[in-house]
């Protein structure tokens, strides 16, 4: 390793632990290695390739999906979702904990964000379980874990991101890609609910009759619809990625403000001021992080780790477990962003040469980071679920433990079985 990497490690490391933000960490990183180089010009490469990052028409589809889940957000969806999830599930042992997973299954995949899934879902399902007595750490835990499943069920914005930086990688063949591994997820938190429900003997709701389904199926169904005009739009060929988010924001806007009528129009500027300052934040992370790509792909220090890994074995399950605990590693201390960003040029040649599906590799990515969401010391999901529950962290993160063996488990089963991530893209001729 030469100098300037060592620098951009070790600053950036620092950086993380003095608690500075992780954009401006990855930009002053950056900056002091290309710095080191000598005969780079530093201030224009970083202003440059910062400017570059961003400069993307596909990209421009994050700030309408941002806008479009705040406006689904505050506009009534996550209520009438819970209720169709409570309808469906409650009568069963532990049913408030499925409720609270297949509802932000739903919502989150709607929003794209999971830390709006656990502040919208967690301020109905995490005082609501509590009246209950199901234990509180439990509640925060089953929120947490169940809120990541709709970064994988599309729309979801990091997609969008990893079919930029990675090759031949279409949009629409990510997005379903995801449908079934984030269902997968789904089961696999409702399994470690259950078994925890049968243990502790957490109750049982009532039984939602037919003519209720109907009734909350029928008010949840525009919701949903999102999902529909936004993936049958892009697989038709009717519109692209970008221009399905701008339709998701004009449709979210007429749910919310016109058909459900509980956005009123004063509430419009506080709205984009939110969503304006989530999009600020998430690009000025992909700036800084295409910024550090450069400097990586300058050194050529993907060329280096993927020799490194090929060196070690030539036996693809042995990549795959090692590539899946390296950002595991990743996902505890990086946002899910720069991470796909600097480490998708890093693992995708390796995985490549492995024969990997790229669009296989990159739900196995998403999977590990969303993991990465629930835990100390950089878990977002966890600091947002803990703060809603009014939990500490310790227990809370002790309580999330049989959740992260049943996602590391679910893990294993989508890096293995390439099936449940490529069947559906194949079916639809989008691979």
């Amino acid at each position: 390793m030469d100098v300037a990497a060592l620098i951009l490690i070790v600053s950036f490391v620092l950086l993380l632990l003095m608690n500075v933000p992780v954009a401006f960490a990855l930009g002053i990183s950056t900056f002091l290695a290309i710095f080191s180089l000598g005969q780079v010009p530093t201030s224009y490469v970083v202003a440059h390739r910062m400017a570059n990052g961003i400069d993307s028409f596909t990209l421009l589809a994050i700030p309408f999906f941002i806008l479009a889940g705040t406006l689904m957000g505050d506009g009534g969806m996550a209520r009438r979702l819970m209720d169709f999830a409570s309808a469906l599930m409650a009568r069963f042992t532990g049913g408030l904990a499925y409720v609270n997973t297949l509802t932000c299954m739903l919502f989150g995949s709607i929003s794209g964000s999971a830390a709006a899934a656990v502040s919208s879902i967690g301020g109905f399902m995490i005082p609501e379980m509590n009246r209950q007595r199901y234990d509180k750490h439990f509640n925060v835990s089953v929120t947490v874990s169940a809120a990541t499943t709709g970064l994988v069920i599309p729309p979801s914005n990091i997609m969008i991101i990893y079919a930029v930086v990675a090759p031949n990688v279409s949009i629409a063949a990510m997005f379903m890609a995801g449908i079934i591994p984030g269902i997968v997820l789904g089961l696999f938190i409702m399994a470690a609910a259950a078994i925890i429900s049968l243990g502790k003997g957490y109750g049982t709701g009532e039984r939602g009759s037919i003519r209720q389904i109907l009734t909350t199926g029928l008010g949840a169904m525009p919701s949903l619809g999102l999902i529909v005009i936004v993936l049958a739009g892009i697989l038709g060929g009717v519109f692209s990625a970008t221009e399905a988010s701008a339709i998701a924001v004009l449709y979210a806007f007429l749910l919310g403000v016109v058909f459900y009528r509980e956005i009123p129009l004063r509430r419009l500027p506080d709205i984009l001021l939110r969503a304006g300052r989530t999009t600020a934040m998430v690009m000025l992370l992909i700036a800084a992080s295409s910024a550090m790509s450069w400097f990586l792909a300058y050194e050529r220090i993907p060329q280096a780790v993927s020799g490194a890994l090929l060196a070690l074995s030539e036996n693809p399950i042995m990549i795959l477990l090692l590539i899946n605990l390296l950002l595991l590693l990743v996902g505890t201390f990086m946002d899910m962003t720069p991470a796909v960003l600097i480490f998708t040029p890093i693992f995708l040649p390796v995985a490549l040469a492995m024969g990997i599906d790229p669009v296989h590799f990159g739900i196995i990515m998403i999977v590990n980071l969303c993991i990465g969401l629930c835990t100390p010391p950089v878990g977002t999901c966890l600091f947002v679920g803990c703060a809603i529950g009014r939990a500490g962290i310790v227990p809370v993160a002790r309580a999330m433990l049989p959740f992260f063996l049943a996602m590391v488990l679910a893990l294993l089963l989508i890096t293995f079985l390439p099936a449940l991530s490529l069947w559906l893209p194949r079916l639809m001729g989008q691979i």
